[in-house]
């Protein structure tokens, strides 16, 4: 199939009893240039963990200190490790077609599960998404932080092995959980329930000085507006 009529799948804003919680470790923040070095990720059915995947990956590249400092993941861990290649597709064998979730995703995770789907694969990946980021920013909207450690905190879960991905997967499958609780009173749909147009992130409702406005749950990044 042409790169060109490959069809990605979809953002979504609401919740789901069945997925698979993924989160990478990274070279550094660039999508483009950046490589992977750890993918995990965790199989959920009826909301409770039934399976998990993790692998290191040896990126092709020296991990910088910065990097390491974060995730804790150095050249010497990764050396023999896999290329990304292989273990994106036993990735993708075992997500299947259920829904992905994870945190930041749609403007951090999955454009590196894209890019290299593409490049190595010659394939897009069809899976949906889910990205607690903004779900979050939507439910909770008396925090001032949204990262999530914060997340954790605020459910009183554990944040033990923070910044390693399948320690962050176990994480944010609690997290997501309960925002679908939060979620469940307004029937499974996040607040609002629309995407921004602009970067595709969820719109959530604010208070201004003039009133209430729609804001994008992207701010500051992006800060796309409606009246209310």
């Amino acid at each position: 199939m042409a790169m060109g009529m490959a069809i990605r799948g979809k953002k979504l804003s609401k919740y789901v009893s069945d997925y698979v919680v993924f989160d990478l470790e990274t070279t550094g923040v660039s999508t483009q240039m950046d490589q992977v070095i750890e993918i995990s990720a965790v199989k959920v059915r009826a909301g409770k963990e039934e399976e998990e995947f993790s692998s290191l990956v040896n990126p092709g590249m020296p991990i910088p200190r910065g990097a390491s400092r974060v995730n804790h993941i150095t050249d010497d861990m990764v050396k023999d490790a896999p290329h990304f290649s292989q273990v994106l597709e036993e990735f993708l064998d075992f997500a299947g077609d259920m829904v992905l979730v994870g945190h930041n995703i749609h403007t951090f995770d999955m454009k590196f599960i894209w890019r290299d789907a593409e490049k190595y694969l010659g394939r897009a990946v069809e899976n949906d998404y889910i990205d607690t980021l903004p779900l979050a920013k939507a439910c909770l909207g008396q925090l001032s932080r949204y990262k999530l450690e914060d997340l954790a905190r605020h459910y009183s879960i554990s944040i033990a092995g923070a910044h390693r991905a399948l320690a962050d997967c176990h994480m944010n499958q609690k997290v997501f959980e309960h925002l679908g609780k939060e979620m469940a009173a307004g029937g499974g749909e996040v607040p609002g329930g629309r995407d921004c147009p602009r970067c595709g992130g969820t719109m959530v409702k604010r208070k201004g000085r003039y009133g209430a406005f729609w804001g994008c749950s992207g701010f500051p990044d992006c800060r796309y507006t409606e009246n209310g």
